[in-house]
Protein backbone atom coordinates (compact mmCIF):
# COMPACT_ATOMS: atom_id res chain seq x y z
CA UNK A 1 0.00 0.00 0.00
CA UNK A 2 2.83 2.30 1.06
CA UNK A 3 4.86 1.25 -2.30
CA UNK A 4 1.94 1.90 -4.30
CA UNK A 5 1.33 5.90 -2.73
CA UNK A 6 4.72 6.63 -2.77
CA UNK A 7 4.50 5.37 -6.40
CA UNK A 8 1.66 7.28 -7.17
CA UNK A 9 2.93 10.59 -5.70
CA UNK A 10 6.25 10.20 -7.76
CA UNK A 11 4.14 9.91 -10.96
CA UNK A 12 1.98 13.32 -10.01
CA UNK A 13 5.16 14.80 -9.33
CA UNK A 14 7.30 13.93 -12.42
CA UNK A 15 4.49 15.54 -14.88
CA UNK A 16 4.28 18.64 -12.68
CA UNK A 17 7.57 18.62 -13.35
CA UNK A 18 7.31 18.09 -16.69
CA UNK A 19 4.62 20.66 -17.56
CA UNK A 20 6.32 23.46 -15.63
CA UNK A 21 9.93 22.24 -17.74
CA UNK A 22 7.81 22.49 -20.57
CA UNK A 23 6.47 25.78 -20.05
CA UNK A 24 9.08 27.10 -18.92
CA UNK A 25 11.12 26.54 -22.45
CA UNK A 26 8.02 27.79 -24.35
CA UNK A 27 8.07 30.96 -22.77
CA UNK A 28 12.01 31.33 -22.63
CA UNK A 29 11.62 29.82 -27.18
CA UNK A 30 8.98 32.63 -28.34
CA UNK A 31 10.76 35.66 -26.65
CA UNK A 32 13.73 34.41 -28.59
CA UNK A 33 11.66 34.33 -31.57
CA UNK A 34 10.56 37.55 -31.85
CA UNK A 35 11.44 39.78 -34.34
CA UNK A 36 12.49 37.47 -36.59
CA UNK A 37 9.91 37.38 -39.42
CA UNK A 38 6.46 38.87 -39.29
CA UNK A 39 4.54 35.52 -38.79
CA UNK A 40 6.63 34.20 -35.81
CA UNK A 41 6.49 37.58 -34.52
CA UNK A 42 2.81 37.57 -34.34
CA UNK A 43 3.06 33.56 -33.70
CA UNK A 44 5.22 34.13 -30.37
CA UNK A 45 3.10 37.00 -29.40
CA UNK A 46 -0.21 35.35 -29.16
CA UNK A 47 -2.23 34.07 -26.70
CA UNK A 48 -3.55 30.02 -29.16
CA UNK A 49 0.32 29.39 -29.51
CA UNK A 50 0.96 29.48 -25.55
CA UNK A 51 -2.10 28.09 -24.68
CA UNK A 52 -2.87 25.39 -27.43
CA UNK A 53 -0.27 23.51 -25.47
CA UNK A 54 -2.05 22.29 -22.75
CA UNK A 55 -4.71 20.92 -24.80
CA UNK A 56 -1.87 18.38 -25.91
CA UNK A 57 -0.65 18.12 -22.28
CA UNK A 58 -3.86 17.31 -20.99
CA UNK A 59 -4.75 14.47 -23.66
CA UNK A 60 -1.50 12.84 -22.15
CA UNK A 61 -1.93 12.99 -19.07
CA UNK A 62 -3.77 10.61 -17.38
CA UNK A 63 -5.89 11.76 -14.21
CA UNK A 64 -8.07 14.41 -15.40
CA UNK A 65 -7.75 16.87 -11.86
CA UNK A 66 -3.85 16.15 -12.59
CA UNK A 67 -4.23 17.30 -16.14
CA UNK A 68 -5.92 20.77 -15.44
CA UNK A 69 -3.66 21.34 -12.73
CA UNK A 70 -1.09 20.91 -15.53
CA UNK A 71 -2.84 22.93 -17.72
CA UNK A 72 -2.47 26.10 -15.11
CA UNK A 73 1.07 25.16 -14.03
CA UNK A 74 2.52 25.23 -17.57
CA UNK A 75 0.80 28.86 -18.29
CA UNK A 76 2.05 30.29 -15.26
CA UNK A 77 5.45 28.79 -16.31
CA UNK A 78 5.51 29.90 -19.53
CA UNK A 79 4.94 33.18 -18.50
CA UNK A 80 7.58 33.03 -16.32
CA UNK A 81 10.13 32.01 -18.80
CA UNK A 82 9.16 34.77 -21.33
CA UNK A 83 9.29 37.71 -18.62
CA UNK A 84 12.68 35.80 -17.10
CA UNK A 85 14.00 35.95 -20.96
CA UNK A 86 12.85 39.06 -21.30
CA UNK A 87 14.53 40.39 -18.47
CA UNK A 88 17.63 38.81 -19.26
CA UNK A 89 17.49 40.16 -22.38
CA UNK A 90 16.95 44.18 -20.75
CA UNK A 91 13.64 44.85 -22.33
CA UNK A 92 11.85 43.77 -19.28
CA UNK A 93 11.09 46.36 -16.56
CA UNK A 94 8.59 47.86 -14.29
CA UNK A 95 6.29 49.21 -16.53
CA UNK A 96 5.92 45.42 -17.68
CA UNK A 97 4.91 44.45 -14.53
CA UNK A 98 0.59 44.80 -15.39
CA UNK A 99 0.91 43.17 -18.64
CA UNK A 100 2.65 40.08 -17.23
CA UNK A 101 0.20 39.79 -14.66
CA UNK A 102 -2.84 40.42 -17.13
CA UNK A 103 -0.88 37.19 -19.03
CA UNK A 104 -0.74 35.06 -15.94
CA UNK A 105 -4.46 35.79 -15.17
CA UNK A 106 -5.64 35.16 -18.49
CA UNK A 107 -3.24 31.86 -18.64
CA UNK A 108 -4.94 30.56 -15.33
CA UNK A 109 -8.07 30.91 -16.98
CA UNK A 110 -7.61 29.32 -20.43
CA UNK A 111 -4.60 26.74 -19.44
CA UNK A 112 -6.69 24.66 -17.57
CA UNK A 113 -10.11 24.64 -19.61
CA UNK A 114 -8.23 23.46 -22.74
CA UNK A 115 -5.98 21.15 -20.59
CA UNK A 116 -9.60 20.09 -19.51
CA UNK A 117 -10.84 20.07 -23.44
CA UNK A 118 -7.44 18.28 -24.33
CA UNK A 119 -7.88 15.18 -21.90
CA UNK A 120 -11.88 14.94 -22.79
CA UNK A 121 -10.98 15.15 -26.56
CA UNK A 122 -9.23 11.68 -25.71
CA UNK A 123 -10.65 9.89 -23.09
CA UNK A 124 -13.56 11.25 -21.81
CA UNK A 125 -17.60 9.85 -23.06
CA UNK A 126 -20.20 10.96 -25.20
CA UNK A 127 -20.41 13.67 -26.98
CA UNK A 128 -18.73 16.05 -24.91
CA UNK A 129 -16.32 14.78 -26.52
CA UNK A 130 -16.81 16.22 -29.94
CA UNK A 131 -17.50 19.44 -27.74
CA UNK A 132 -14.15 19.38 -26.43
CA UNK A 133 -12.81 19.56 -29.54
CA UNK A 134 -14.13 22.16 -30.57
CA UNK A 135 -13.22 23.90 -27.56
CA UNK A 136 -9.71 22.74 -28.13
CA UNK A 137 -9.42 24.85 -31.81
CA UNK A 138 -11.39 28.12 -30.78
CA UNK A 139 -8.24 29.67 -29.84
CA UNK A 140 -6.46 29.17 -32.75
CA UNK A 141 -9.89 30.00 -34.86
CA UNK A 142 -10.41 32.66 -33.06
CA UNK A 143 -6.91 34.23 -33.05
CA UNK A 144 -7.13 34.53 -36.70
CA UNK A 145 -10.53 35.73 -36.77
CA UNK A 146 -9.24 38.71 -34.53
CA UNK A 147 -6.17 39.17 -36.74
CA UNK A 148 -8.10 39.96 -39.91
CA UNK A 149 -11.39 41.31 -38.23
CA UNK A 150 -9.69 43.51 -35.26
CA UNK A 151 -5.96 44.10 -36.60
CA UNK A 152 -6.27 43.70 -40.34
CA UNK A 153 -3.84 41.76 -40.56
CA UNK A 154 -5.61 39.17 -42.88
CA UNK A 155 -2.29 37.53 -44.52
CA UNK A 156 -1.67 36.27 -41.15
CA UNK A 157 -4.59 35.63 -39.70
CA UNK A 158 -5.33 33.47 -42.77
CA UNK A 159 -2.26 31.13 -41.80
CA UNK A 160 -3.86 31.14 -38.19
CA UNK A 161 -7.71 30.32 -39.83
CA UNK A 162 -6.05 27.54 -41.98
CA UNK A 163 -3.92 25.67 -39.17
CA UNK A 164 -7.33 25.84 -37.06
CA UNK A 165 -9.38 24.93 -39.86
CA UNK A 166 -6.99 21.75 -40.78
CA UNK A 167 -6.85 21.20 -36.76
CA UNK A 168 -10.63 21.05 -36.92
CA UNK A 169 -10.59 18.23 -39.27
CA UNK A 170 -8.21 16.23 -38.25
CA UNK A 171 -9.93 16.41 -34.81
CA UNK A 172 -13.38 15.72 -36.42
CA UNK A 173 -11.70 12.33 -37.88
CA UNK A 174 -10.25 11.27 -34.78
CA UNK A 175 -12.98 11.52 -32.95
CA UNK A 176 -15.03 9.61 -36.37
CA UNK A 177 -13.15 6.75 -36.21
CA UNK A 178 -12.69 6.64 -32.43
CA UNK A 179 -16.95 6.24 -33.03
CA UNK A 180 -17.83 9.15 -30.52
CA UNK A 181 -21.42 9.75 -31.24
CA UNK A 182 -22.40 13.25 -33.17
CA UNK A 183 -18.93 13.76 -33.76
CA UNK A 184 -19.59 16.23 -36.31
CA UNK A 185 -20.91 18.72 -33.60
CA UNK A 186 -16.47 19.39 -33.54
CA UNK A 187 -16.67 20.84 -37.07
CA UNK A 188 -20.04 22.44 -36.37
CA UNK A 189 -19.16 24.20 -33.29
CA UNK A 190 -15.27 25.17 -33.63
CA UNK A 191 -16.28 28.27 -35.87
CA UNK A 192 -19.04 29.47 -33.32
CA UNK A 193 -16.74 29.33 -30.69
CA UNK A 194 -13.89 30.51 -32.29
CA UNK A 195 -15.84 33.70 -32.67
CA UNK A 196 -16.43 33.62 -29.28
CA UNK A 197 -13.17 33.65 -28.38
CA UNK A 198 -12.59 36.39 -31.03
CA UNK A 199 -14.68 38.36 -28.69
CA UNK A 200 -13.44 37.53 -26.00
CA UNK A 201 -9.73 38.55 -26.50
CA UNK A 202 -10.92 41.52 -28.26
CA UNK A 203 -13.32 42.91 -25.65
CA UNK A 204 -11.85 41.52 -22.59
CA UNK A 205 -7.90 40.84 -22.89
CA UNK A 206 -7.27 43.69 -24.92
CA UNK A 207 -9.12 46.10 -22.61
CA UNK A 208 -6.95 44.06 -19.45
CA UNK A 209 -3.83 44.96 -21.31
CA UNK A 210 -4.70 48.30 -22.32
CA UNK A 211 -5.11 48.93 -18.53
CA UNK A 212 -1.85 47.36 -18.04
CA UNK A 213 0.14 49.08 -19.68
CA UNK A 214 -1.18 52.36 -18.27
CA UNK A 215 0.06 51.34 -14.91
Amino acid sequence: MATATTSRRDSTLSVLTATVGFGLLLGGATYGLHGTTPLLERATNSVSTWIVWTAAAGALIRARPLAVWGGALMMLATCVGYYAASALGGTFGAAGLGTAAVWSVAGLAGGPLLARAGWTVRRGQGQVRAVAGAVTVMVVLGEGLWLGLGLHHWGEGAVFLTVGALTTALLTGYLARAGVPRHWLCAALAPVAGIAFCLAEAGVLDGLLGSAGAW
